[in-house]
Order: structure tokens, then sequence, then C-alpha cells
């Protein structure tokens, strides 16, 4: 990140690039680095999984043009640019059928100042135009493209660049890969074919022209030449990007078996396609191996509904998604997903919305419920009230946080750029100083192939000096390249993102991956995270001759005429035991004391022990013990009255989740010591931890006193502290936290405040998260050693010419493609800590 400091604020933009060839945090450390040299720059923030980067400028900093200039000159081709928050226009011109027409038409368009970026399609005819606040209308766009003298058919508003036009540029860089690598390996297989039959059967008369004939366009041409342009535009800016060494190990080669026309000697020909046209298939095979380790995002993204039928003027009309507002009446038949997320205002279904929380049993609901956009609807038929639309939606937070976290940086990760920011420099010395000391003493070195041919084939010692020491340089320039390196943490992170996705666990950051697995303290907010934070009616206790039935009937005639959360608890607890409130007459409210009412005949009062003191009420004696009880329990009791003689008690209680005794159980046997911290009186959060099993309590804390209980708990037990609470008035303990965890539910999810947001708002995720992060944070030490430790043993025994370049330029692909695969295993890797 670069900042630039200013006297006065400035008018900020923000700028995305897509870069398909970034695909490490080498290459990422390059083109940050690149940018960052322009001035007006104030923030830059790469995403390798999205092979994008993010740049915020001042308003008289580079444009999009300026910033792929910037990109193209380090060596990386630019997909697109446009300025987040612009227009995307998609123009037909159907007399656009060549590179000229497009060129003009281009540079016509460049020329508008609001212009960000231009695309042409010459196959469709079609121009994409990413344009600014400040840029043209659809009518000024068509007539600029008139006016360079080319008629237009259409002009389309696309709105903003999407995941799904990310996904798009993936894919089209897929194929190119995919091509590139065929049309080297066709007349690479000749020629190899050609060598074993001209080496061990009968020589071909013409053989070098031949090869070099066939090899010339892979090297060079389509696959090379890509290759070629950026590592000449990576030297000339004064980087060092990967493909620098490919390019040292393929175009020397070819160039020094040409002298084989005028002095005899060893072909290098075959070496060098061989080295191009694995290198295409290595870039190939990693752009498919990190698109399967993407997969996560890009279902989440399918899962939408296209279309929504709303209400319009009495009738049902089916318009697309993006084109609803909040407010609009969808209706939601069996079968649809529900297009966006909402309020039922009418009907009731069970709604499958494993998508949100990865549970698969269907969920109920009615009106005034909740439901989120791209959830199933089962079976009846809904009249949904949107209320969130485009990115504001559930499932776009989703891809958001998956997209932030797939982009993260790990703190362990500084020690892999440093490396490959040195990396590609050291390997080009070491090339260089094993070519002059195999010139010059490889003679002394033989006894080292000697020794090497003995259970090596491709070794021979009898070879010329000159052969042997250009061996050995390429050797090392084809072996080193540090793509598994730069590939170890965002391909891990990728999987671990997407993983967590699928179950309803949300990680922000990489930084909270490393942290979550040294956490030692786990610090519980009480309600709504340990218990279902709303009252239920948990204890009817009635006087001696009363039966329950009969006090709950007293009690809910007279508290249905209530508001308070306590009534509410009494009256719907009433209703689940087959009980329907009756009436009430001269319903009256003493404030928090309590409430009374004529039932009947009967005067009824519903209150405190002290209310009904006051009231002269008779019988309290014979309750005191089931009251003290209750009270001890953390149960708010209040005792019913019948013309002047206690009736009984009833109790009402925050119930504990199903899962919180588990779910804390299982926090123990990860080690960690529980905390719960809660505002609650210390009788009713001592009765909670008692029954949960909680290690400490520290009651009557108010959100601003948590932040200071957090930070005393960090000094007790170091920076080692997690917190989970409901996001929302615990976000100030969350962000003080070192691990801060929301726990929510459904489309309430509290995303700002996290490192790690749990979709099911069930407590058991906690541990299922930390298993996760551990497992993740594992595989990328697995990555890094794996890289780091075959650089180190390979390039020693490159230069010591025991290793021959085709098997370096093999080596390295597949060193790479296991980074990958080693991170794929991630998901089983989870679901065995997990069992």
């Amino acid at each position: 990140m670069n900042s630039t400091k200013t006297q006065a604020p400035q008018r900020q933009r923000d700028l995305e690039l897509i870069v398909p060839g970034m695909g490490s945090d080498h290459c990422a450390g390059i083109i940050n680095k690149t940018i960052g040299r322009l001035d007006g720059i104030d923030q830059i923030e790469t995403n390798i999984a999205k092979h994008k980067v993010s740049v915020r400028s001042l308003a008289s900093g580079p444009d999009g043009e300026a910033l792929k200039h910037a990109v193209e000159g380090a060596g990386y081709d630019v997909a697109s640019v446009r300025e987040v928050g612009g227009r995307t226009f998609r123009v037909t011109v159907p007399g656009m059928g060549s590179d000229h027409c497009a060129g003009i038409i281009k540079s016509t368009l460049a020329r508008h100042d609001g212009v960000q970026t231009t695309s042409t399609n010459i196959a469709n005819h079609t121009v994409s135009v990413v344009v600014g606040s400040d840029g043209p209308t659809e009518n000024e766009l068509k007539e600029l493209i008139e006016g360079a003298g080319y008629d237009v058919a259409a002009v389309a508003l696309e709105g903003d660049a999407s995941q799904e036009e990310d996904s798009a540029v993936e894919e089209a860089y897929l194929k190119l890969a995919l091509r590139r690598f065929w049309i080297a390996a066709v007349p690479t297989t000749l020629i190899m074919v050609l060598m074993m039959f001209h080496m061990f059967w009968q020589p071909i008369p013409g053989y070098l022209a031949i090869i070099a004939v066939l090899g010339f366009p892979v090297v060079f041409f389509y696959g090379g030449a890509a290759t070629h342009k950026a590592s000449w535009r990576s030297l000339k800016n004064g980087t060092f990007n990967m493909d620098v060494l490919i390019s040292m190990g393929s175009l020397p080669p070819y160039l020094i078996g040409l002298v084989g026309f005028v002095y005899p000697m060893t072909s290098f020909i075959e070496m060098a396609v061989t080295i191009m046209t694995f290198h295409m298939l290595g870039r190939y095979l990693e752009a498919k191996a990190k698109g399967k380790a993407s997969e996560a995002i890009r279902k989440l993204l399918t899962l939408g509904a296209k279309t929504a039928r709303v209400e319009r003027e009495g009738e049902e009309v089916e318009i697309p998604v993006k084109d609803l507002a909040p407010g609009d009446i969808m209706i939601v038949r069996p079968g649809d997903k529900v297009p966006t997320d909402g309020e039922v205002v009418d009907g009731e279904s069970h709604l499958d919305e494993s998508i949100a929380t990865g549970e698969s049993v269907p969920v109920y609901k009615s009106t005034g419920d909740t439901v989120i956009g791209a959830t199933i609807n089962k079976e009846g038929r809904l009249r949904v009230k949107a209320t969130r639309v485009g990115g504001d939606t559930f499932l776009a937070q989703v891809v958001k946080l998956i997209d932030e976290a797939q982009g993260s940086r790990v703190p362990i990760q500084e020690f892999a750029d440093r490396m490959t920011g040195r990396f590609v420099p050291l390997v080009l010395v070491i090339a260089l100083g094993s070519l002059v000391v195999w010139l010059f003493a490889g003679d002394t070195l033989r006894p080292i192939l000697e020794w090497g041919a003995a259970f090596l084939p491709w070794v021979d010692p009898t070879a010329a000096t000159p052969v042997l020491a250009i061996l050995a340089a390429i050797a090392v320039l084809v072996i080193a390249c540090p793509c598994a390196l730069g590939l170890a943490t965002p391909t891990a992170l990728m999987v671990g993102s997407g993983v967590g996705a699928e179950r309803g666990i949300l990680i922000r950051s990489g930084e909270a991956i490393q942290t979550f697995k040294d956490v030692k303290v786990m610090v519980l907010d009480k309600t709504g995270t340990i218990t279902r934070g709303e009252p239920k009616l948990t204890d009817v206790v009635p006087a001696d001759g009363v039966s329950e039935t009969e006090l709950l009937e007293l009690a809910t005639a007279v508290e249905n005429a209530s508001e308070h959360p306590i009534a509410r608890a009494i009256v719907d607890g009433a209703r689940e035991r087959g009980i329907k409130p009756g009436n009430v007459v001269d319903f009256r409210s003493t404030g928090a004391r309590g409430v009374s009412g004529r039932v009947g005949e009967s005067t009824v009062l519903i209150g405190n022990r002290l209310l009904l003191e006051e009231q002269g009420v008779n019988g309290l004696e014979a309750l005191d013990k089931s009251l003290s009880d209750l009270e001890d329990q953390g149960r708010t009791a209040v005792i019913v009255a019948r013309d002047g003689k206690a009736y009984g008690i009833v109790a009402v209680a925050d119930t504990l989740k199903d899962e919180s005794v588990a779910a804390i159980r299982a926090m123990h046997e990860q080690g960690l010591y529980v905390v719960m911290m809660t505002g609650d009186n210390e009788r009713a959060a001592n009765a909670v931890a008692r029954e949960v099993g909680i290690d400490e309590v520290r009651a009557g804390v108010l959100p601003e006193g948590k932040v200071d209980a957090i930070r005393e708990l960090q000094e007790k037990y170091g920076n080692h502290v997690a917190m989970v609470g409901d996001g929302i008035n615990d976000a100030p303990a969350l962000k003080q936290a070192n691990v801060g965890i929301a726990i929510g539910a459904g489309a309430d999810v509290a995303i700002e405040a996290a490192d790690v947001t749990l979709v099911r708002g069930e407590l058991s995720g906690v541990v299922d998260a930390m298993v996760l992060s551990r497992a993740t944070f594992k595989k990328i030490v697995e990555n890094l050693l794996w890289a780091s430790g075959y650089n180190a043993a390979a390039i020693p025994i490159a230069a010591a010419g025991l290793l021959h370049p085709m098997i370096g330029v093999v080596a390295m692909t597949v060193s790479s493609l296991s980074v990958i695969g080693n991170s794929m295993l991630l998901r089983r890797r989870y679901e065995k800590d997990h069992r």
C-alpha cells in the first residue's frame, strides 16, 4: 500500500485493473511497486485470486490508460480497466470489421476525458466502453463513433463491471492459454519425433534447418512472443518477473543452436522449444487448477435468480433481478429462487437456506419473517417485499467477503515476498556464474558428472565444456522460477475461504487465519450468543390447590394486554401449551413493577413480591422457596394473585441455544479458556455459566466497558484473545480482540466489525472456524516449505550440471501444480480434523 500526503483533501477516484497474468505474490509485488512510482497514488490493493488490482488515486493522479500503460510496462497484460462506480456501455458497430477500424474507434473515444477504457471485439462487432461520472451519455457515444465514420446499431448500458465479468475474463484467459499451448505443442512434438529418429535410427538430411523452421514460431511467435514481450517490458521497467527466466532459458539455446549452420556443435533448438512448450502447458494447468481452487465463489455467482415476478398495477410481471427496487412486492412460487433479500408479507412455506447457513433442513417462513435472496422456496406461494437489492444483498456481501479473503495477505507471506523480490536477480547471477565457472573450470568439475552419470541417464560427462556450461546455466534458469513460492499463500486462501463459505463460515482476512491458530482465550457475549436473546416461558409453579392451566389462564388474560417482553413471553408460552388468552377489563400497568385487571369476576394482580406485599396479598410465604430457587437459576419470576391471594409463580428466562453446552465443551477440548462477558446481573450470568460450563464470568459489563475488559485479558494472556458477539453493540470489543467473531443469522450478518462471521448463528461454528483456520494455515506453511525447499535443493543440482534443462522445466511445472494440489487437499484435511 502506498500513500501520498497532501496539504488539502482532493477528490479521489477508484480504478480496478484485471491482470490475468498476475498469478502470485511475486507478480503482485512487481505491479504494486510499478504503480506506486506514479504520482498521485493514494492506495493500491492486489487480489491474486481475482487477478485484480484496485487503485485509489487523487483526481490529479493517473487515469485508467496511464495505469494500464504502467502495468504493461512491467511485463503484464491488462485485460480491462474500469472506474469503480462508473458505467459500462456495449456499443454495436456493424462496420467494424478489422483491427484498423477498431483502432480508429478506440482512438476517437480515447479523446473524451470521461472515457476510462475501451475494448473492441471484431468478431461480434461490439465495443465495450467504461465511462466515469463525467463520461459521455449513450447518445454522445453514438455521436462520437458516427463522427468517426461508423454507423452505430445499438448502445446498451451493461452496468458496473461485475464478478460475472471478472469470471468471464478468467475463462477467456484460460482458453487463450490452452490455445497457446496447442500451437506450441504440435511443432514441438514433431521436432521431438524427428530428433529421436535422427539420433537413434538414421541421420536426417537438413535436420538442423528443419527443426529451426519448426521451432521458430514456437519460440518467437504467439506463446513465445507474449513471454518475451513481458520479459522485455519487465527488464525495461527495472523489475524482474518470472517470464525473464523463461526467455533467458529459451532464446539463447535457440540462437546458439543456429551456430550449427557455420560451426559443428550440439543443437539446443530442441531444448528451447521444449522449454517454451512446457512453460505454456504450465501456464494453462496453473490457470485451470487455480480456477478449480476458486470454484466456491463462482458457485455462489450462479446461485442467484436472474428474473423476478413482481406486482405491477395488480398484475404479475417478470423483470430482470437487476431492475428490482426496495419496496417491490415479489411473487415467489414453489420451486422458485427468492430473487433478492426481503420480508414475507403474505403466505407461508419452508425455504432451503443452505446457501446461507450450510444447513440442509428447510426453514419455516411466514408473514413478517426475513428471507434471503437465492434461497429456494420449497412448497407455498409467498409474497415478499424486497428490502435489499444489488450490492446490499446477503449474497453480494458473502461474495465480497470471500473476494476480500482470497485477496488478503497472511503475515507469514512477508517472508515469501522478501524472498521472491530478490529471487530472480539472484537466479540470473547464479546462472551467469554457472556458465563462467563451467567454461573455465569444466575439466575440474567433470568428476561430478562422472559420478552423476551412474544413475542419471541424461548426464553426459564426455560433452564439450561449452555445451556443459550452457546446459548448467539454462537448467538454473528454468528450474528456479519461483511460481510455486508465489502460489503458496493465495491458493490455500482460495480453497480455505471457499470451504468456509459452504459451511456458513466467512473468514475475512488472511491475518485472522494466522492469528486464530494461537488463540488461548475465547470471550463470549451472553445474550444472542450463548442464549437465544429473547425470553421464553420456562416455569409455571401454582400454589396449593391451583392447577397450571388455571394459573396460566389468569396470567395470559392480563398479560395479553401488555406489550412488555416478559408479558409476550408468557402469552406465547401459554399458546404453545394450547391456552388462548381470555378477556380482561380495567387493565392497568404499574410501570416496571407489574400489571392488573379484571378477568371475569376476579381481580388479578401480577408483579414482583414488593408490589404484591404493598397490595396486601396473602399466601406469599408459601411461594418464597420456589421464588428464591427460580431467581438463583437466573429466571425472571412474577407472582400471580387472584382476589388478594397468591395463586402461583410464572417465570421466564433467556434460554440457552440448543448447541451452547456442546459448543463450549468443544472449545475446552481445543484447549481454550472460556470467558462470558455480559451486561446482565451477576446472579443471572452465573446461572447461565454453571449450566454451560464457563470458566470465568464478567457480569454487569456495559458495551463501552467490554473494550477495557478485552484489553485486560490481552495483558493477562498475551495477544491471544478472541471474542464472539452479535457484531452490533459488541462492535468495539470485536475490533479490540485479536480475532473478532460475529455470530449472525441469515441476512442479519454484521460483517464490518468482525474478522470471522458465522452465518448460521450457532456457537458451534466457532470451533469449526478455528479448525478451518488451523488447517488453512497449516497448508500455507506446507506450501511455503515445499516451494522454498524445492528451489533451495534444485538450484545447486542444476548449477552442478546434474539437471537437464528439459527435466528442469517439467519439474518447475510440477512444483507449481503440487502447491495448488496440496491446497486443494485442504477440504479433506478440514473434514479429517473436524471429525
